[in-house]
């Protein structure tokens, strides 16, 4: 799976689980490029949100949601995940 599809993909899952306002999703890959541990495939993504609903919940909790939503994304394809709740 390319990049963009997995951006597209995690938008998607996500924007049908979670009451947004916006959100944005980056590619950071090169972050991790000469890392012992960097696998070809596995992409390192930036998820920044505004979601009241979110907001309100303690930060361990949303960021649990979002992990739940995505994965079978994060087995397969997620390296690493950033995310930023406004």
């Amino acid at each position: 799976m390319d990049i963009n599809q997995l951006i597209a993909i995690v938008k998607s899952k996500i924007e049908n689980e979670i009451k947004l306002e916006n959100i944005s999703i980056e590619d950071k890959s090169y972050l991790h490029k000469n890392h012992l541990g960097n696998i070809e495939g596995k992409y390192h993504l930036k998820i920044s949100l505004k979601s009241k609903d979110l907001k309100k919940m303690k930060k361990i909790e949303s960021n649990k949601r979002i992990y739940k939503i995505l994965q079978d994304e994060i087995k397969q394809f997620i390296h690493s995940l950033q995310i930023f709740i406004d």
